[in-house]
């Protein structure tokens, strides 16, 4: 029928859990979204914000050697901190925020999480709630479709060519314990003018399977030559 659906939603209930819990009343039902996506932003923009400043003191005070190892293990993907879901938690005082991320090298420093604290105070405004902000790491990077999606931008970011990108990504998961992936790219792949889009697969892949637990990010990338969308599904497993 060429009926598509977000693998995450059609999953909800069964292999996916919700990224937000609490209640509202119909009326204020809005506001509590519009918080939670104030929330994420905030968080998104301050990792964001602060890792382009790790990188420009890096490249300012180190050698042209040390450079050169640090653009490696950007290569290898080890050194780069992605957001992979943040979980919220609304209590009548208190509001819980659970961050996954790949490497939490950033928010581990001392300081950063009362400064981002004071960041999401100041943009949501709630004087009768506190907040609490808890930081756990994911135990399989690569097996995250946001850590490739990542990857990728900043592969094509350096001129890397779209195919080969998509194949290391795709290596990258052999590290992990996954049962199949798909990866997306499409857009002006390599400066050309006519858009059109590429795919890469490697195992198995069952979409319409409700019990296949899937996990699926839609990414963009904004390159010299206009925006590319990578979609990555990742199979993990099957209960």
């Amino acid at each position: 029928m060429g009926q598509k659906i977000n693998p995450l939603g059609f999953r909800l209930g069964t292999t996916q859990n919700h990224h937000s819990f609490w209640f509202a009343q119909p009326k204020n039902y809005s506001e509590g979204l519009q918080e939670d996506k104030k929330i994420r932003n905030c968080i998104k923009n301050y990792i964001q914000k602060n890792r382009k400043k790790g990188s420009n003191r890096k490249i300012e005070s180190d050698s042209s050697s040390e450079v050169i190892t640090h653009n490696r293990k950007m290569d290898s993907g080890s050194s780069s901190e992605v957001i992979t879901r943040i979980e919220i938690q609304k209590e009548i005082d208190t509001i819980h925020v659970i961050i996954h991320i790949g490497f939490p090298n950033l928010l581990k420093k001392k300081g950063a999480i009362e400064e981002l604290e004071k960041d999401l105070q100041k943009e949501v405004n709630s004087v009768n709630q506190r907040l609490n902000i808890a930081i756990e790491k994911v135990k399989e990077p690569y097996r995250q479709p946001n850590i490739l999606a990542e990857y990728i931008a900043f592969q094509l970011k350096n001129r890397v060519s779209f195919r080969k990108a998509m194949k290391k990504a795709i290596e990258l998961t052999k590290k992990a314990d996954i049962r199949g992936v798909k990866v997306k790219i499409a857009g002006r792949l390599a400066g050309k003018e006519i858009a059109r889009a590429e795919c890469i697969k490697k195992g198995r892949l069952p979409l319409q399977t409700i019990r296949a637990k899937i996990d699926y990010c839609c990414y963009p990338i904004r390159t010299i030559y206009g925006v590319l969308g990578v979609k990555i599904w990742i199979f993990v497993d099957e209960e």
